[in-house]
């Protein structure tokens, strides 16, 4: 498998899971009382910011980019070699901050900032959906 067909599979899936969680209204009771709603949400952001992540390795490994320290410096490389643009590169960042809160210390996950995300930080999926396609768009040329 090529490293574009790689990419486009990662934001495929990137993409089912960012929708799901378009879907969410983030006023919804249901995140603070339905078990199940609350875990797919939590679960979907997880996965997407797991796939912009590994997106993110696989860009750096083709172009021989310096090693990531954490999962923040895989956006912030990105940014320093203009693949994506700088200031992006450090808003999205906190994706990987978020998804360790996710993996590591879900039981303090913040029904306040999950509201937040769902209502102000899904469009910075589609953003660097966007670059990420282009990028592997111009390694098919």
């Amino acid at each position: 498998m090529s490293v574009a067909d790689k990419i486009f599979r990662k934001l495929n899936f990137m993409q089912r899971c960012v929708d799901y969680l378009k879907s969410i209204d983030p006023e919804s009771k249901g995140l603070e009382s339905n078990y199940e709603k609350r875990s797919a949400v939590e679960r979907n952001f997880q996965l997407a910011i797991e796939c912009a992540i590994d997106i993110g390795e696989i860009i750096i490994s083709k172009e021989g980019l310096e090693r990531p320290e954490d999962y923040r410096s895989v956006f912030r490389i990105l940014g320093r070699h203009e693949i994506i643009p700088k200031e992006f590169a450090e808003e999205f960042a906190f994706a990987a901050g978020f998804r360790n809160i996710l993996v590591h210390i879900y039981e303090e996950v913040d029904l306040d900032v999950l509201r937040k995300l769902l209502a102000e930080n899904l469009k910075d999926f589609d953003t660097f959906a966007f670059y990420a396609a282009e990028y592997a768009e111009k390694l098919g040329e």
